[in-house]
């Protein structure tokens, strides 16, 4: 552990045992059942245990229109996976913000990351009663390092900000994690906004990595349109070309801006299939000099 570890190691919320487990499922029986919940029918897609038949049938639905939506819903958390190793193995990086942060399931992000480096610090971010309920008393951490959470707002990123300066060193450089999240900002001009001002306060050196589903493909669009119909919280699909602004300024690690299943794929004589959804990882560069007069 370095210095700087050692300095803003702060104690971990870490939720153990009976108690936990009984917390969460006291807590879910007052969420409404009645309306699908974009977090369980991920989780469920992803063959999780944390959703109803409310989700079960929007999620059947989708898939009847999109049967594609499984497979995108596999390569992004592998994707995520990956992203995390490569920021903390091949960077160094021991601090991440995890914005939007879903259900838990297998290798999250606070997992992924420990495993490269016990002390790393993790703030997970979500305004969801439901995921932070379960995430609370699911996502625990060693004790060398630190799993957080934040109660906030994507479409308030400052009192984000606010809160991950108590946890969090904004002298070191700190992995920005917006992982299939973007869409439910429906402006596009709000949401490169929002990603900037999320950037702005964080030390050359930081990182984002970002990853939204493409308005490529005519049957994705018309599951999404006929899930936002459902009373869920809509989504908005974007282009590859507008997912890639989000990284303006910002240098991107090879192969840059790609299909997610295309960003650094896991040794395998097969070849990864395509899904409709791009990401990639980009760095803060140090600020140029200044002029000279």
């Amino acid at each position: 552990m370095t210095d700087d570890q050692q300095h803003y190691r702060k104690e971990p919320r870490t939720t153990r045992g009976r108690d936990a487990i009984d917390d969460f499922r006291e807590a879910e029986s007052g969420f409404d059942t009645s309306v699908p919940h974009s977090a369980r029918i991920w989780n469920y897609w992803l063959g999780g245990k944390d959703n109803f038949p409310v989700d079960q049938q929007a999620g059947d639905a989708y898939a009847q229109t999109f049967p594609g939506i499984r497979d995108l819903a596999r390569a992004s958390r592998a994707f995520i996976g990956r992203a995390v190793t490569y920021l903390a193995a091949e960077q160094g990086v021991w601090q991440f913000l995890d914005i939007g942060t879903g259900l838990p399931t297998e290798d999250n992000t606070h997992q992924v990351a420990q495993r490269v480096n016990p002390h790393a610090h993790i703030v997970y971010v979500d305004n969801d009663p439901l995921v932070l309920t379960h995430a609370r008393a699911l996502l625990t951490t060693k004790i060398e390092g630190s799993t957080q959470y934040i109660d906030a707002d994507l479409h308030h990123p400052d009192d984000i900000l606010t809160q991950a300066r108590g946890l969090l060193d904004f002298d070191q450089p700190i992995a920005l994690m917006l992982m299939g999240i973007m869409g439910h900002i429906a402006s596009y001009d709000q949401a490169r906004s929002i990603t900037q001002r999320l950037l702005d306060p964080l030390p050359a050196g930081s990182f984002l990595a970002l990853y939204d589903g493409t308005a490529t493909d005519p049957a994705f669009l018309k599951a999404q349109e006929g899930y936002d119909d459902t009373g869920a919280v809509p989504y908005k699909l974007r282009t590859p070309a507008a997912i890639t602004a989000f990284f303006d300024g910002l240098e991107l690690i090879d192969p840059g801006i790609v299909p997610i299943q295309q960003w650094h794929p896991d040794p395998s004589p097969i070849t990864p299939g395509h899904v409709d959804a791009y990401g990639g990882i980009g760095r803060k560069p140090q600020a140029p000099p200044p002029r000279a007069r």
